[in-house]
């Protein structure tokens, strides 16, 4: 009697443990976590015939997570409680920045793309074909400026990026059956993190493998070019400068940054090092003349056309080093035809470039038969 009682006792404190655990399962299925590298904001988990995703950093400083399901071909969604469930395969689709462009182009599902806000904001030239040809509708301003367009249009689903203040179509669109998926990327800070959000809109598009092979290439050229770059020795590390002044204050990225980390890699010296953060910061010029007249390169100078045109907005640009010596960079004038900016398109997706060009830049040496990508030389003989 006192062992069937122990039994039961058992038997009861285990139900406890895992009672949650087991009726999770039985309602969305057993999946396994799918390891990413690099990317923090979302979590991948697979099961058998059908994808887990969570988006955990859908935007800076949220503490929301979004939960989503993707359904396989010809198998039926699990049970269960998520923000939106997607049943492959997939016809149609609507992007809302142009970082997401190239998940498209990269993955060969270009084609699917049927709405975008301000389509003139797109360089690529594959996605600028279906526009010319009316196979993309104009959706206006902003992520979401037109839901009763997005509605008629009726995606397979709308990937929205996001600052946390424009999530009030959220709802709406739940309400029309069209699935919305917050993509994060913006918030990571190591440069292959973003990159690697193409995993989450390959299994969107059920394309997985493809999305992987494509980080997989791009992580492998970002990792043997910033190998090339450990080997310079500190000493021969140039200064590099960044930002321009606007309203009398300077604006340049953070020393956690995305762009910075970058930099670093490609073996530059950043002279706002010791300015800790990963966003903009907002600087006076007399701090900026202090830590940077002596810069040996200046790399992210803003839209000017020439030198001749930033010392007519700025005459103090003309007292920093980079500036006489002609060492001014920008990535502003590799732009698509209706004027979109290739750089805020491409480069999330492509770091391995970006680290290239800086290291072409900055130790010319190390890629003698590398030509710039997105970057160009200001008055550059």
């Amino acid at each position: 009697m006192r062992t069937q009682l122990q039994f039961i006792l058992c038997i009861s404190i285990l139900s406890l443990i895992f009672g949650c655990k087991t009726e999770s399962e039985k309602a969305v299925g057993f999946s396994e976590k799918v390891e990413l590298s690099y990317a923090k904001g979302f979590s991948i988990a697979k099961g058998d015939g059908f994808w887990k995703i969570q988006v955990t950093q859908p935007w800076t400083g949220s503490d929301q997570t979004f939960n989503y399901l993707i359904v396989e071909e010809n198998r039926t969604a699990p049970a269960g409680d998520f923000d939106a469930v997607i049943q492959l395969p997939v016809e149609s689709v609507i992007l809302t920045s142009t970082t997401q462009i190239p998940h498209l182009d990269l993955t060969g599902q270009t084609g699917k793309l049927i709405g975008f806000p301000q389509t003139d904001l797109i360089s690529s030239e594959k996605a600028r074909r279906l526009i010319d040809s009316g196979k993309v509708r104009d959706l206006g301003k902003g992520p979401a400026a037109n839901p009763e367009l997005i509605i008629e249009l009726n995606p397979d689903w709308i990937m929205i990026s996001t600052l946390g203040d424009d999530l009030r179509y959220l709802d709406l669109l739940k309400t029309a059956e069209i699935p919305a998926i917050i993509n994060g990327e913006y918030v990571e800070q190591h440069p292959l993190g973003r990159a690697e959000w193409i995993k989450l809109t390959g299994i969107l598009l059920g394309e997985y493998e493809g999305a992987k092979a494509v980080f997989e290439e791009i992580e492998t050229a970002y990792l043997e070019a910033e190998k090339l770059a450990k080997k310079i020795p500190d000493a021969q590390k140039p200064s590099v400068l960044s930002g321009v002044i606007y309203q009398d204050i300077w604006y340049a990225p953070g020393s956690e940054s995305w762009g910075a980390q970058i930099l670093n890699n490609a073996g530059g010296r950043y002279v706002f090092a010791e300015e800790i953060g990963t966003g903009s910061l907002q600087l006076n010029y007399e701090f900026v003349l202090d830590q940077a007249m002596e810069s040996d390169f200046w790399i992210g100078s803003a839209d000017f056309a020439s030198l001749e045109k930033m010392a007519e907005v700025e005459p103090r640009y003309k007292a920093i080093k980079a500036f006489k010596q002609g060492r001014v960079f920008t990535y502003t004038h590799k732009k698509g035809k209706t004027g979109g900016l290739e750089y805020f398109e491409l480069g999330y997706m492509r770091p391995d470039l970006i680290l290239k060009d800086l290291m072409k830049i900055l130790h010319p040496e190390l890629l003698p038969d590398y030509e710039l990508y997105f970057y160009n030389q200001l008055d550059e003989k």
